[in-house]
């Protein structure tokens, strides 16, 4: 209920209730500030301190602004307003980046600039909200009145307004008084439709390319087509020719410039492809960020939203989707006392409005579990809300009819366009390859799997070394253990093989034998907690079971083979030591551990082949939902028992029978990871030293067309030395060894770089001096007015320039962001960098890769040093194969050419790109677009060039 002194505010204004808003606290760097009835102001860190745990107050993200008020996450409270909590209700499904300015902005306001200005957009907001509540044509207002009221009875902060707002327009009968977060309930079902057919093979040609490109910036609003963009285009179309023999298809490695438009170059002959052969084109990317923008960018195709959502489908993993059984057992659990029943409601509520359920880079505001002090069990975030352990029961799920993972299989057979990723396209199509070799059908969710255009194909080594590797670590084991037995803690859920598969092999006794046997063997998997025992702070070891003491021995192989100080300065990513020659112990105990996965392997093999026999057997009597069930355990013990168990046994077998002598194909090593000081996870790794082998066979080979495009897949210094522009490219894709050789092309980036970029190698900063990093990265971002991006290659580096910035920049009033630091994910974080113009943020890789901000929002971008590759045991091995240190510099080049390709987004853009390492080669400047010229100088006269040309 509303406390007396809001209402006898409102009275006094003649406001309704439920719109007399508290005051707004702003909290930026530097002075926070308020706005209530008598206006915006500053205040102090005291005063804001005061406000923000007196209450009641406004805030945007409750435990960002604690943060910057040194304050622990506060747990929810009447007196703590989140704005972001009631866009969440009012807007579900709908973008906002988390913050005060990223609100105004979603709201169609101008971006507020100052702590006042945010302060009195977070109280207009809040406004502007409750009144669109209010409005009798808000859609389902009857359902949010529902949701409204279970929402007062659990406490929440807004429930009250909220509920007024609705009261004050008008509200039908309804039907049914439930409490509103059975979003699982009022779903619509997926339909099957009869199978498409294998698609055809008629040709793309180079100028129907051309005329589709042509029509579709016509959609686009654009008037010409540029000649590079059509020339793209054109080539692009030899992709989608069809092939003339079985393991020749038809590639092309096509570099694009930065502003190009190679999306559109390539959805203009994949289209044309899908409609001429009435089959789906797959589109695959490396970040989250692109497949969403391609997904946008085929509106050009399809410009009615329905007939998109028949025509483009984004696909993932079955892990970035919310489980609706997952949702209704943590609801339940809620409403029990045990769980967050605000967050989960607000979560049942996105769903009911989300496009395709996508917790992970989709429509679900990733920032909403992290709003307030919630244990990490009990956020209704995607961690606890997919299906991450592999545990789904399929068609005995009471929501598989609703299920959004079925949906969007079902949707990406019928599609014409599939925005995937890589690391699902080449899990299942290896997972595809195996199920061939035993004469088996193919997996209908990539049986389609033929033409294909892998964008950010630079990236395509990395996602294939990542796919077709194996780690039997501490971690992975307990997952397979809980996948096999289920949850062994009290109170914890998940669902064991029995639970998922018992009735179904009820009448079939070797079937059952085989599960219990399975179910006996995993007793030797480590369980949870393992670190604890194999390394406990106190050193009193206490192995359970061969696995747990096969991995100690890699502890104490790797403690014996590096140092203390190589152990201390590796921390951040933990440490290694080759797994050659292995210690007595580790042979020894090897041996056990392989014993005891083989014990496992093989009662998981045989229930598999029972499974297939019952699907034989008794093919005339078993319904579809049985059907469906024992097709979908088949996928998850194929993927263990012929796939994850070999790789493992693998692994045990080469360290016993190799001898010191290792496999010439693969690195084999021994790892630590670390978190916060503490021994986190104890591995055996095996990697491919050119994992494009498998990423041929599984991948490109099967397939009838290939494109991999990207920004920087040419080497220029190769081709100066008289060898091929796109050698490397060709080796990273596994194009160098294909019959019929690929066709490349280089299309050059139509912006004037020499006119609107700068790039800049300060030669008088020592590069190991954090002190010396933050001082040259605070002057280069306050002479740019903000919009900075630095960029790091360490995360510790990162944290100690944070601390020694952020103060700084607060004094001159530029908002700083930082990964690894702020209580957000990366994805939040780039939004907000990208909704506020002045604002700076620091981060390590994954920022480099995933940002998109065009405009003056990103303006400079300073790198710590220069991004050389980590020199570990698999990078060594592969350094020695590829091409000593030409392959180091390709890779550093590479990196260097990608983030300055973040800079420069639009013609109109001007960008200053600055290296404070001094020993920078100018080299690995050559991949840099025509145009560019770097000039080294010292870091007064980088501050005065980055000053003059932004401003």
């Amino acid at each position: 209920m509303p406390n007396e002194s809001v209402l006898s505010n409102s009275r006094l204004t003649g406001a309704e209730p439920w719109l007399a808003l508290p005051a707004a606290l702003a909290v930026p760097p530097g002075a926070g500030a308020i706005c209530d009835d008598e206006g915006a102001r500053k205040i102090g860190r005291g005063k804001a301190e005061g406000v923000f745990t007196g209450g009641p107050v406004l805030v945007a993200h409750a435990s960002l602004t604690a943060r910057r008020l040194g304050l622990s996450p506060p747990p929810r409270s009447s007196d703590l307003l989140d704005v972001l909590e009631l866009w969440a209700f009012v807007r579900p499904a709908t973008f906002c980046a988390p913050s005060p300015s990223g609100l105004a902005l979603a709201l169609g306001m101008a971006e507020p600039k100052g702590a006042e200005a945010q302060a009195a957009a977070l109280r207009d907001a809040a406004a502007t909200l409750l009144s669109e509540l209010a409005d009798p044509a808000c859609p389902h207002r009857e359902d949010a009145f529902t949701l409204a009221e279970t929402l007062g009875r659990a406490g929440w902060s807004w429930a009250w307004r909220v509920s007024g707002a609705l009261q004050a327009g008008p509200l039908r009968q309804r039907q049914h008084r439930g409490s509103g977060l059975d979003a699982w309930s009022r779903l619509p079902e997926w339909e099957d439709e009869a199978p498409r057919g294998e698609a055809g093979s008629a040709p793309v040609d180079s100028e129907s390319a051309r005329i589709r490109l042509e029509k579709l910036l016509q959609a686009s609003g654009l008037d010409e087509t540029r000649p590079t963009q059509s020339d793209y285009a054109a080539e692009a179309a030899y992709a989608f020719s069809p092939r003339n023999e079985e393991g020749r298809p038809r590639m092309l490695l096509a570099e694009a410039g930065t502003g190009t438009g190679k999306t559109l170059g390539y959805l203009a002959a994949a289209s044309l492809w899908a409609e001429r052969n009435q089959g789906a084109a797959w589109v695959s990317t490396y970040t989250r960020a692109l497949q969403r923008q391609i997904d946008r960018e085929s509106a050009a195709l399809w410009p009615d939203p329905a007939e998109r959502r028949r025509k483009t489908v984004v696909r993932k993993g079955r892990e970035n989707y919310l489980c609706l059984l997952n949702l209704q057992d943590m609801v339940q659990a809620a409403q029990l006392g045990n769980g967050d029943l605000i967050g989960l409601a607000l979560a049942s509520r996105w769903a009911l409005h989300t496009r395709d359920g996508d917790m992970t880079g989709g429509d679900f505001p990733g920032w909403l579990p992290g709003l307030f002090a919630t244990a990490p069990s009990h956020q209704a975030g995607a961690a606890n809300l997919v299906d991450r352990r592999g545990e789904c029961v399929h068609a005995a799920c009471s929501h598989y009819r609703t299920c959004f993972v079925e949906k969007t299989i079902r949707a990406s057979r019928r599609a014409d366009l599939v925005v995937a990723n890589h690391a699902l396209v080449m899990t299942q199509a290896a997972f595809d390859g195996a199920r061939t070799a035993r004469g088996l059908k193919q997996d209908n969710e990539t049986a389609a799997l033929k033409r294909i255009v892998f964008d950010e194909g630079h990236h395509l080594f990395d996602a294939a070394d990542s796919a077709f590797s194996a780690c039997l670590s501490g971690q992975e084991a307990a997952e397979l253990r809980r996948w096999i037995r289920g949850p062994e803690g009290r109170g914890r859920r998940g669902r064991g093989l029995e639970q998922r598969l018992g009735d179904l092999c009820a009448d079939n006794e070797a079937a059952s034998k085989a599960l219990q046997d399975a179910i006996r063997a995993a007793a030797a998997l480590p369980g949870e907690g393992i670190s604890g025992r194999i390394a406990p702070p106190s050193g009193e070891v206490n192995p359970v079971g061969p696995i747990e003491q096969f991995l100690m021995a890699a502890l104490e192989q790797i403690r014996a083979r590096t140092s203390e100080a190589a152990s201390s300065a590796s921390s951040e990513f933990g440490t290694e030591c080759s797994v050659r020659p292995a210690t007595e112990p580790l042979l020894e105990t090897a041996r056990g551990a392989a014993q005891a996965l083989a014990a496992v392997e093989a009662p998981l093999l045989a229930l598999a082949r029972h499974l297939e026999d019952i699907l034989d057997d008794e093919a005339s009597e078993l319904d579809g939902s049985a059907r469906a069930r024992i097709e979908g355990a088949l996928r998850g013990l194929d993927r263990r028992a012929r796939m994850t168990l070999p790789g493992w046994r693998s692994m045990l077998a080469a360290l016993q029978d190799g001898g010191d002598e290792p496999d010439p194909d693969f690195v084999d090593w021994l790892s630590v990871e670390t978190a916060f000081g503490r021994i986190h996870d104890v591995a055996l790794r095996r990697h491919w030293i050119d994992p494009t082998v498998p990423l041929e066979a599984a991948v490109i080979l099967p397939a009838h067309g290939v494109l991999v495009t990207s920004a920087t897949l040419s080497d220029p210094i190769a081709e100066a030395s008289g060898g091929d522009l796109f050698g490397m490219a060709r080796m990273r894709t596994g194009a160098a060894r294909l019959i019929e050789p690929a066709r490349t092309l280089k299309v050059e980036s139509p912006f004037d770089y020499a006119s609107n970029s700068r790039v800049i190698v300060v030669n008088d900063v020592a590069k190991d001096d954090p002190r010396q990093t933050a001082a040259a990265m605070r002057e280069l971002f306050l002479a740019a007015g903000g919009g900075g991006l630095g960029l790091f290659t360490a995360i510790r580096r990162l944290k100690a320039v944070y601390e020694r910035l952020g103060p700084d920049l607060a004094k001159a009033q530029i908002p700083l962001y930082a990964q690894h630091v702020d209580p957000l994910e990366v994805g939040a974080l780039v939004d907000i960098f990208r909704a506020e113009q002045d604002s700076c943020l620091l981060g390590t890789d994954a920022v480099r890769d995933g940002v998109d901000v065009p405009g003056r929002s990103l303006r400079l971008l300073a790198f710590d040093r220069v991004p050389w590759p980590r020199p570990d045991l698999l990078h060594k091995a592969r350094r020695e194969k590829f091409g000593a240190k030409g392959y180091d510099d390709a890779l550093a080049r590479a990196r260097i050419a990608q983030a300055f390709g973040r800079l420069i987004r639009r013609a109109d853009d001007r960008g200053v790109f600055v290296m404070l390492d001094a020993a920078t080669p100018t080299r690995l400047f050559a991949a840099l677009p025509p145009g560019t010229e770097v000039q080294r100088m010292s870091l007064v006269e980088a501050i005065e060039v980055t000053r003059d040309f932004l401003t």
